[in-house]
């Protein structure tokens, strides 16, 4: 099969699928949506990270599926273009070249996303921890940051 014919044998089962649609999501706050709670104290909330860096995982595994997607036909037709002696060809490997080097740093960004998430949880987790056991007042409550500005007005 020649590039004219496959190519049109693409575009014909493209037109036939459904048309992709967007979905927004949306993770659901709590309180008023300033991140602090009733203490004003900025809170991290630890579910709400881990969403966030599942999705990064999520958002790789699928840049790594569907980006590579079409990357050997690209390939394959980029070289029966400069075969035939077309221009088209060198450029369509050029495209090929850069789609792949922007893909591979979009799934690195990811990645750094969801490792840097999965970091801070852990070292919020110990953060916190500390806190909680080594701050109390005399009376044994644990000692907010709110708290301890009250002390030093």
């Amino acid at each position: 099969m020649s590039f004219k014919e496959e190519w049109n044998h693409r575009k014909s089962e493209a037109a036939n699928q459904q048309p992709a649609q967007m979905q927004l999501n949306q993770a659901k706050g709590s309180g008023d949506g300033s991140g602090k709670n009733k203490d004003g104290d900025l809170v991290v909330r630890d579910d709400q990270l881990g969403k966030i860096g599942e999705m990064g995982r999520d958002l790789r595994g699928r840049l790594s599926t569907y980006g590579d997607h079409a990357r050997q036909n690209t390939f394959d037709a980029s070289v029966e273009l400069f075969n035939d002696g077309l221009d088209t060809g060198s450029a369509l490997t050029e495209l090929h070249d850069a789609w792949n080097t922007k893909l591979q740093t979009l799934k690195e960004a990811c990645a750094l996303i969801s490792n840097h998430l999965d970091y801070t949880r852990a070292t919020h987790r110990e953060d916190e921890h500390k806190i909680v056991t080594g701050m109390n007042n005399l009376e044994g409550k644990r000692m907010t940051a709110s708290r301890i500005y009250e002390y030093i007005k």
